[in-house]
């Protein structure tokens, strides 16, 4: 991220739980379970942050609007351009591609 930090921002953005422990859980995963409030959407954010994530983590509303605007359950990349959506990766773990991110920012930058 940091090649690229003159031309672009990165945010994470925290959408709902996508394996909470009281619904679909996997083993491994961390002890959260489905938001029911906007704070424990909040403290499982935080708990995110505690990874070194190197930049900000956003944190979708709890009618899960940024989610549903952009159908990002469970995950997903997008690169947003002056407001417009210029690359959009395909949903869940066989999508998130970060290397074409990365070739799409590298055109870019030139």
């Amino acid at each position: 991220m940091s090649d690229f930090a003159a031309v672009t921002d990165f945010v994470v953005v925290y959408v709902a739980e996508a394996h909470p422990t009281d619904g679909w859980a996997m083993s491994g995963n961390m002890d959260i379970r489905q938001h029911r409030s906007l704070e424990e959407r909040l403290a499982a954010a935080e708990m995110l942050a505690l990874h070194d994530i190197p930049c900000p983590v956003l944190v979708d509303t709890m009618d899960n609007g940024a989610a549903r605007a952009y159908a990002a359950m469970p995950d997903r990349l997008y690169i947003v351009l002056d407001g417009v959506c210029v690359y959009k990766g395909w949903p869940g773990t066989a999508g998130y591609q970060p290397e074409a991110v990365r070739d799409w920012l590298q055109k870019f930058s030139g």
